[in-house]
């Protein structure tokens, strides 16, 4: 990669993680949100709920809308949004205020996030499109894994809108790097809404997105309910189980990294070993989830594969669906938001019926269904082939 395509795709990044740590950071601080609206806890989970909601209903159609914009100016347009909803979230007094703040950014979260990944992959050779797309997801893994401990400590030690401040702040500097260091970048042949929507025709695109919504629901089916677990099975203080978040989130990031690797080296083998492996995580898990070093070594594996997992559910949809990269990508981000909610479900429901061990269980569930899914689709393609 060139300097040029090493900035750009560090401004997208940025990008990206700002726009995740707006969604995600506030899960640190709900206490705090209930506090300040004097709400309950559970209420002021909409911050979250709301968000993702929004996200996995406006993912597919959004980025359609804006496929035929200049790149440029619909991720300046987004930001813009962001900038001024995060605003309105300082010095909203009133809750609906501030869920409409939300809300409304929520709207249009896609469209950047997916061009994100078009403009990365693009602006590389094809062979290196997945290591590209892999930097994008470190926005991503970074905005969930260290927005949370990050606004956290800033509205702990400060105040709830230093922390909402925090999240305009990075906006901010994403809107100024963009305007002022990213080329303009006009839409050079422009797809019509009816040929991207063709890409729903094929079965192939469809049993891509039943694989990741189950490799989502298998990984954050179990890693929602994490800190749980490591309470209630392992016995370790809050501190360890602080550190062990921490090394998750670490191995993540680690995990990215590799992923842009292993998937530049042999793309399809990596798809088809990473259930397989995430399930002997599990079965690890289950086994010797009660030991605090098998824990620690367990929970640094599987923090790798997770950040495996989010590159593979992101070019399992796009390579399903090269015509119509904007498009596929919106239905990466909606299969992906799809799967956190059904996955943690599921995981809910094997806590509340079996108890905590369990939810190992419904994370195999999901990941062997995902197994299933990418499968039946290399089949498909290598029958397609044939003919």
């Amino acid at each position: 990669m060139d300097k040029k395509s090493n900035l750009l795709i560090f401004i997208l990044a940025l990008g990206v993680f700002g726009i995740l740590n707006t969604e995600m950071g506030v899960i640190g601080i709900l206490p705090l949100i209930a506090d300040y609206y004097d709400v309950s806890v559970s209420r002021a989970g909409l911050f979250v709920s709301l968000f993702a909601l929004v996200v996995a209903i406006s993912a597919p159609s959004m980025p359609l809308l804006f496929s035929g914009l200049n790149r440029k100016k619909a991720m300046l347009l987004v930001l813009g949004i962001f900038i001024l909803g995060n605003i309105v979230s300082i010095f909203a007094t009133n809750f609906t205020i501030a869920i409409i703040a939300r809300v409304i950014p929520a709207f249009f979260h896609p469209i950047y996030c997916s061009m994100a990944f078009t403009v990365a992959a693009n602006s590389v050779s094809h062979e290196e499109s997945p290591k590209a797309v892999s930097k994008i997801m470190l926005g991503v893994s970074a905005g969930i894994v260290l927005g949370v401990p990050i606004t956290s400590y800033i509205a702990n030690e400060s105040s709830l809108e230093l922390a909402m401040l925090f999240f305009a702040f990075i906006n901010a500097i994403t809107f100024l790097a963009t305007f002022l260091l990213v080329p303009s970048m006009p839409v050079k042949e422009k797809l019509s809404y009816g040929s991207q929507l063709s890409v729903l025709k094929s079965s192939i695109t469809w049993l891509s997105i039943a694989a990741v919504i189950f490799i989502n629901a298998s990984i954050f089916g179990v890693y929602s309910y994490l800190a749980e677990y490591l309470e209630t099975i392992t016995h370790i203080s809050g501190k360890t189980i602080s550190l062990m978040l921490v090394v998750y989130g670490g191995a993540n990031v680690i995990g990215n990294i590799l992923a842009g690797k292993l998937l530049t080296k042999n793309a399809m083998k990596t798809v088809v070993i990473f259930p397989f492996a995430l399930v002997a995580v599990y079965i690890l898990l289950f086994s010797f989830g009660q030991l605090t070093a098998p824990m620690a070594i367990i929970t640094l594996v599987w923090g790798i594969l997770a950040g495996i997992g989010g590159n593979i559910a992101q070019f399992w949809i796009s390579s399903a669906a090269p015509k119509a990269p904007d498009f596929a990508n919106g239905l990466f981000l909606s299969s992906a938001n799809i799967g956190t909610t059904v996955g943690t479900a599921v995981g809910g429901f094997f806590i509340t019926a079996f108890g905590t061990p369990y939810i190992v269980i419904g994370g195999l569930l999901s990941v062997i269904l995902s197994a299933l899914f990418i499968l039946l689709r290399n089949n498909m393609f290598r029958i397609r082939k044939q003919i």
